[in-house]
């Protein structure tokens, strides 16, 4: 929608993934919002395939569908049909399977892709004015509404200010809410590579004393199989590996592999970034809510970063769509309270669960080795453990909010 009224219900500042995701559903509910954001959409849809890429749970691809996203990235995304847990290549592993009426798990898809089907379906909303290279200079949240002072000069109003500008929130800074935070010991390097061997739609998650290494599978292209790969290393380590010869960083991923998709080839651009948690125990002030990173940060050793995300969108609409048939100022300090209730818990268990794993799979010695496989193996054995792990993983557990079950509002 091109730049016009400038006043909406919601201010949404930031314009990523999550930003975008809620703008969609916001508009596909009759909420319409003004999305601000610095940069520049032609040089972050126009970039190639860089390595990273994002598992979207079920039940967020759920939504996708129910707001009218899914279908922009039809046939981009790889079905998650089976989820392989080890203690380094020990054969005695965990599996996750769906039933076959249940569908798959969630889906890989490049973040490129993500990132273009999310912003043009903000962009083609007609409840949403999406505002690229655009700054919000200041920002006042008063008693009455929300109004900002943008870098183009104009103002603009809403009801409720939404911070979704990822972990270094400047708004949630501004607004005082503490976040608790640590760093681990450990650093993420995101690679996409070519493998012989088909990956079957199964993601491998190996457990090793320095880190997990997790093989995300990917749809084949013209030059055949191939998967994104997520090497947790130490710190301390990370700028050695970074700088191995393309040949030499296959050699090494080859044996974390133990060889089972064959030989490797044809790396994407590296990425390595730093391993951190952080966690607001408030996720709302007056006349404002977090969603995504700007609340909460954890460890990607489940592979549930961005779905926490897509989570807050789900239960933010609820509770705003169901706060504006009551009648209520979309702002009401009601609503904010009945959001954070709602996700601080959930947000604050798969928080504890990730940071929990990460240090129970990073005990080095055989004693610990013995103790993961033995968990392993027990979760193997009982079938309802196994099945909230998958819920887990699905993006299904506690109370689920309608968008995540595939319902609008």
């Amino acid at each position: 929608m091109a730049s016009g009224t400038d006043s909406a219900d919601i201010l949404i500042l930031g314009g990523g993934l999550v930003g975008s995701a809620l703008a969609a559903a916001l508009d596909a509910h009759g909420l319409s919002s003004i999305v601000i954001d610095t940069a520049d959409p032609e040089k972050i849809l126009a970039a190639s395939f860089d390595g990273r890429a994002s598992a979207i749970a079920s039940a967020p691809y759920r939504m996708f569908e129910a707001i009218g996203v899914a279908d922009r990235l039809a046939g981009m995304g790889c079905p998650i049909q089976g989820i392989r847990v080890s203690d380094g290549l020990d054969p005695g592993a965990l599996d996750f399977e769906p039933d076959a009426d249940t569908g798959a798990l969630g889906y890989m898809f490049e973040n490129r892709n993500l990132r273009r089907a999310l912003l043009e379906a903000a962009q083609a909303a007609p409840l949403a004015d999406v505002r690229m290279k655009t700054r919000a200079v200041s920002v006042e949240r008063g008693p009455h509404g929300v109004t900002a002072l943008l870098d183009s000069g104009k103002t603009v109003r809403a009801q409720l200010l939404i911070a979704a500008e990822g972990r270094n929130s400047p708004t949630r800074e501004a607004a005082g809410l503490k976040v608790a935070r640590w760093s681990y010991d450990h650093a993420a390097m995101v690679v996409s590579l070519h493998h012989e061997k088909s990956h079957e739609n199964i993601a491998f998650e190996i457990f090793y004393p320095e880190g997990p290494f997790a093989i995300l599978p990917l749809v084949d292209d013209e030059h055949g199989h191939r998967s994104a790969i997520v090497w947790t290393v130490k710190a301390a380590h990370a700028a050695g590996m970074m700088a191995l010869s393309d040949r030499a960083y296959l050699h090494e991923a080859e044996k974390r592999m133990g060889g089972f998709l064959g030989k490797l080839d044809r790396l994407t651009p590296r990425f390595s970034h730093p391993l951190g948690f952080h966690h607001a125990a408030w996720i709302t002030a007056d006349r404002l809510a977090l969603v995504g990173d700007a609340a909460h940060g954890i460890h990607p050793i489940a592979g549930q970063g961005v779905n926490v995300g897509f989570r807050d969108v789900a239960t933010l609409v609820e509770v705003l769509v169901e706060g504006k048939r009551l009648g209520l100022d979309l702002g009401d300090p009601q609503l904010l309270a009945r959001y954070q209730r709602w996700r601080g818990l959930d947000t604050f268990m798969v928080a504890a669960a990730t940071d929990g794993l990460t240090r129970l799979f990073g005990v080095p010695g055989r004693t610990a080795s013995a103790v993961r496989r033995f968990g392993l193996s027990a979760v193997q054995k009982l079938p309802p453990l196994k099945r909230a792990f998958m819920a887990e993983a699905r993006g299904e557990s506690g109370d689920v909010p309608k968008l995540l079950q595939g319902l609008t509002v």
